[in-house]
């Protein structure tokens, strides 16, 4: 039996506010915690995360697009692995394989927002822009690709001028270039899924909308298409 789309949106909501619900506790435990023990930076840390994973429930009328609830939670859950687990607990120095992971997720949502902003102007009624699938799929790709380097760059400089360690010693690389060209694999690969996915929607998919990360944001922001 198929699930009508205001059932399943409804569902997918639900699960997100539970989500939110119960990460919210883990970290309010977690920030008493820290600030008890005095250690504020991780404590800053922890806080942020509390306010990018409430916000966008809290102020879901103030934004200017409705997110879809499976593209927050994904972002929810990044934000999640990569601040607190990351680097309140540590994670990427006893899972080797953590910071590969996050960036192939990384590479994910820079795709979807990469394709989502080329995506919006192309199908604008107000703007002057007419482009082939193929190109909106390029496009996200290599905005995608283009920011993972650019991150990389940001974690070199760090390391450089203030004796950081975000580029980390792998496979007996000390220099970090190995991290470096996985991280950059993963994001590249991220990316190419992303792409596929938009561009096979918009070749063939539009008549099942309500099954598709895009179909779902475009049903949910119709103003920005102009219509």
């Amino acid at each position: 039996m198929t699930i009508p789309p205001k059932i399943e949106r409804t569902q997918t909501q639900n699960a997100h506010l539970l989500l939110i619900g119960a990460l919210q506790i883990v970290l309010a435990a977690e920030l008493v915690a820290l600030a008890l023990r005095g250690h504020w930076l991780h404590a800053f840390l922890v806080a942020g995360v509390m306010v990018v994973c409430v916000g966008p429930v809290l102020f879901r009328k103030q934004l200017p697009v409705e997110v879809p609830p499976q593209i927050q939670i994904v972002v929810v859950l990044f934000t999640f692995a990569t601040l607190f687990l990351g680097e309140v607990w540590s994670y990427y120095e006893r899972f080797w394989w953590w910071d590969l992971a996050l960036h192939g997720t990384a590479g994910l949502l820079l795709g979807m927002f990469g394709f989502l902003a080329v995506y919006i102007l192309n199908e604008n009624s107000a703007v002057d822009l007419h482009m082939r699938p193929s190109f909106v799929a390029l496009f996200a790709f290599f905005f995608a690709v283009g920011t993972g380097a650019l991150w990389e760059i940001f974690e070199f400089g760090m390391d450089q001028l203030f004796g950081l360690t975000m580029q980390k010693p792998m496979l007996d690389d000390l220099s970090g270039l190995t991290d470096t060209m996985w991280d950059l694999i993963l994001d590249t690969l991220g990316a190419g899924i992303v792409s596929v996915s938009g561009w096979r929607y918009l070749k063939r998919a539009r008549r099942t909308p309500d099954q598709h990360w895009l179909g779902s944001f475009i049903a949910r922001n119709p103003r920005l298409f102009g219509e």
